[in-house]
């Protein structure tokens, strides 16, 4: 398996992570009895922990970034071009780590600039895939 399909799985992997962290947090506030189950809605306003609350920042996030990431993945393995992706696409996979860690940890002004650095980092090197791609 090229090391880009592994990376766009791993990719995967965070972006499901994620909701599954805020599903069991409020499984478990449906079970201490803090909320009642049908707490949560779109059109309610139901308090949640700063943490949780970042987690599903960092799981929209991974949702907006992850159809682009994987269209380029996916067509470098269609044209038999992933060997001239596979280190820039583990890169991308290490920045989105370290977006989602920085992001869960804290807001503070110096993880959002650090947060940002891992993004725009994730952007230049999908740029610079899907160039090599389109170019050779």
């Amino acid at each position: 398996m090229a090391t880009s399909i592994c990376a766009l799985l791993g990719f995967a992997a965070l972006t499901l992570l994620l909701p599954f962290i805020v599903v069991n947090a409020r499984a478990l506030e449906i079970v201490t009895g803090k909320n009642p189950a049908n707490a949560w809605g779109r059109d309610k306003n139901t308090p949640r922990p700063p943490f949780i609350l970042r987690l599903e920042h960092a799981h929209a996030n991974c949702i907006e970034n992850l159809v682009v990431f994987a269209a380029i993945v996916l067509a470098a393995a269609a044209l038999g071009k992933s060997a001239a992706i596979d280190a820039a696409a583990l890169f991308v996979l290490y920045a989105r780590v370290g977006q989602i860690v920085t992001h869960a940890i804290s807001t503070n002004q110096v993880a959002v600039l650090i947060r940002a650095t891992f993004y725009f980092v994730q952007l230049v090197l999908m740029a610079w895939m899907l160039y090599s791609l389109m170019a050779g």
